[in-house]
């Protein structure tokens, strides 16, 4: 299978054009077959439409454009899907993972408060693991490789060491800020930069 038709490339917007989720290309020709969404034509001077599957599969291929082959010759692949009728913009938690606890912590060491560069920490569970820690929010914080390294498998205070805070499990937040640009598609960024605009449409 083309190894484009299995990458997110193709940004979901409800029908008020809020970025809500991020899709392959084989999902967004599913939805537009089905009438359940519209694929953005985005020109460069920023002039955008919303046009149907019958439509699309009209449209000029442009240099530059990601296509595929069918038997009717190329088809443009979408970068912009408008759902027909979704209006919400649903809530999430950040998945629980070492880069959202350094997004959660700032970058800044929990133990010093000094803001680390990337290749300066890692993620030191406060209840180590070998003494019946868990990997949560609440249990694991951003810290000093050195500091991490010297606390080993004993509980801060032990290595006389204190927190600045306690860690917490991030609130929800609107789904547009949790969706990353992966692929740096240019055409997600109108929709992405601030994230709470909305066009009626």
């Amino acid at each position: 299978m083309n190894e484009l038709l299995t990458k997110t490339t193709v940004l979901v917007l409800n029908r008020h054009w809020q970025a809500i989720d991020s899709k392959t290309p084989i999902d967004a020709f599913s939805m537009m077959a089905a009438g359940n969404a519209t694929a953005l034509d985005i020109h460069d001077g920023g002039d955008m439409r919303p046009v149907t599957w019958e439509d699309w599969l009209e449209l000029e291929v442009r240099e530059g454009d990601n296509r595929i082959g069918t038997v009717h010759g190329p088809v443009r692949v979408p970068s912009v899907l408008v759902l027909a009728r979704f209006d919400k913009v649903p809530k999430r938690r950040p998945k629980f993972c070492a880069k959202a606890i350094w997004e959660r912590d700032g970058g800044v060491c929990q133990y010093t408060g000094r803001k680390l560069k990337p290749n300066e920490g890692n993620i030191d569970h406060i209840v180590p693991i070998s003494r019946g820690g868990a990997s949560t929010w609440e249990n694991c914080v951003l810290a000093d490789r050195k500091i991490n390294s010297r606390k080993g498998s004993k509980l801060p205070e032990e290595a006389g060491l204190k927190l600045l805070r306690r860690p917490f499990v991030p609130r929800e937040l609107p789904v547009t800020h949790l969706i990353k640009n992966h692929h740096k598609v240019r055409d997600w960024e109108v929709f992405l930069s601030g994230g709470s605009g909305v066009f009626e449409v």
